[in-house]
């Protein structure tokens, strides 16, 4: 019988990370993935979509050739198979990174399902491991909702989820998004850029229902803009045929499909746990900042506590748990985690939206500033979308900001940092933005929420 320091069990973004964390840090670590190490994110979501959205991305810029002085002689096409090759080389080029990464960092990596038989006791392939300290990094998985009709769908490959939709053989001539959230819009984007009609069905009032509203309708109209019928406060009913049958305005509507995506949300993957008695917060697993459970020296990172399905949030969780194990004092703050939709334009966000502090009464100011203002963003053809920066009235310390624009996951760091230090619109004024640059929106939002921004 093997024993460890640490048990992860799971090896996504948050538990490779805080396996790799402890190995640096010369404790005995084991890691335990049934499939291949990276997680959902690498495997099957934030990396090879993006993958698709670039080659998307590309084709869609060569159809507009013309726009940027580009004569092209021939017709424009796509092949859709080697699309899915480079995405899968994406992948695995990466896969095989992290692999080295353990190896090298001196992780025991055990490839199968493991059951947890006690807070120190974890079974795989039929061998039984003990820890000091186990770390849950399970993951969640898309759920298929009761819709009639839908799981036969499903079953017969006519409906997917996200996983799935990653591995169709063609790209959809009519794919209907049940799920107007994140994952489906970013798919909205990548087949719609490929000339597939697309159709949300949202059940709420508006897509990406965490965005800041602003932000949420400008980019419905950019959305419906490229051809993408959107309907919100609609239900889908069912599915029958090639038909997704809903209701909006209280009327019955139907719209044909030869694809349908189910994408509206995941649930935490607790099976193999139940020796563990956790604690549950609809149907996740219940954390501190820290990152504990119930359980003595058990603690669960990502997908499976619930809390934000972020990538970049569990591989932070990873390093906050393994750091507590070291002896600092390391805690979560959610409220400065950052948030991505990578459409086109891009979303992003971090801290507080408007509606936020209107409900908890913080007196604050708001500042925007147009990409139509910005010399680099019209150079690039690239004129859709705003950043609007949220300030404390009075000490104008950055509350939140949300930048819908090209590169905008890349440009909210600096505001994350910003909010880490405590900064204020001070301190990002009177930093020097190189020119031109997108990143000279940031400043002059902070003009803005100062006094007045420059360019406009």
């Amino acid at each position: 019988m093997k024993n460890y320091d640490i048990i992860v069990l799971g090896g996504g973004p948050g538990g490779y990370v805080a396996a790799i964390k402890a190995g640096q840090n010369n404790l005995k670590v084991a890691l335990i993935e049934k499939e291949v190490v990276g997680g959902i994110c690498l495997n099957h979501g934030c990396i090879p979509t993006k993958t698709l959205l670039k080659n998307a991305k590309v084709y869609k810029t060569l159809t507009h050739a013309s726009d940027y002085g580009v004569t092209i002689d021939g017709a424009i096409g796509y092949d859709w198979s080697k699309m899915m090759k480079r995405k899968n080389l994406v992948v695995k080029k990466l896969t095989t990174g992290v692999a080295g990464l353990l190896k090298k960092n001196g992780v025991d990596v055990y490839n199968g399902l493991g059951t947890v038989l006690a807070k120190d006791k974890v079974e795989v392939n039929g061998e039984t491991l003990t820890c000091k300290n186990l770390i849950l990094a399970t993951g969640a998985s898309p759920i298929v909702p009761p819709i009639d009709g839908l799981k036969d769908a499903y079953e017969k490959g006519f409906a997917r989820t996200s996983r799935e939709m990653l591995q169709i053989e063609q790209a959809p001539k009519n794919l209907v998004i049940i799920g107007g959230g994140v994952i489906g819009v970013e798919f909205a984007t990548i087949f719609s850029s490929l000339g597939s009609k697309v159709t949300i069905i949202e059940k709420l009032d508006g897509i990406l229902p965490m965005m800041d509203e602003d932000i949420r309708t400008s980019y419905t109209k950019i959305l419906k803009r490229e051809g993408i019928d959107i309907f919100v406060n609609a239900e889908v009913s069912s599915v029958k045929g090639k038909k997704v049958v809903y209701k909006l305005e209280g009327k019955e509507q139907e719209v044909e499909a030869d694809s349908i995506l189910v994408s509206v949300g995941m649930r935490a993957n607790t099976k193999g746990l139940e020796a563990l008695n956790l604690k549950m917060e609809r149907s996740a697993i219940l954390t501190d900042d820290k990152l504990r459970t119930n359980i003595e020296n058990v603690y669960a990172i990502g997908d499976v506590n619930g809390k934000y399905m972020l990538a970049h949030v569990a591989s932070h969780e990873g390093l906050v748990v393994v750091e507590n194990l070291l002896g600092h004092d390391k805690s979560m703050n959610y409220m400065r985690m950052p948030n991505a939709v990578y459409g086109s334009p891009e979303i992003a966000s971090v801290g507080m939206t408007e509606k936020e502090l209107k409900e908890k009464d913080i007196k604050y100011r708001s500042s925007t500033f147009p990409l139509m203002a910005s010399g680099k963003a019209l150079a690039d053809n690239e004129k859709d979308g705003f950043i609007k920066l949220l300030v404390s009235e009075k000490y104008k310390e950055i509350l939140g900001a949300h930048i819908l624009a090209y590169n905008a996951s890349d440009l909210i760091a600096e505001l994350g940092v910003t909010m880490e230090l405590e900064g204020t619109a001070y301190e990002i004024a009177n930093t020097v933005h190189p020119h031109p640059t997108l990143s000279e929106i940031v400043m002059e939002a902070a003009h803005g929420a100062i006094d007045k921004p420059i360019h406009i």
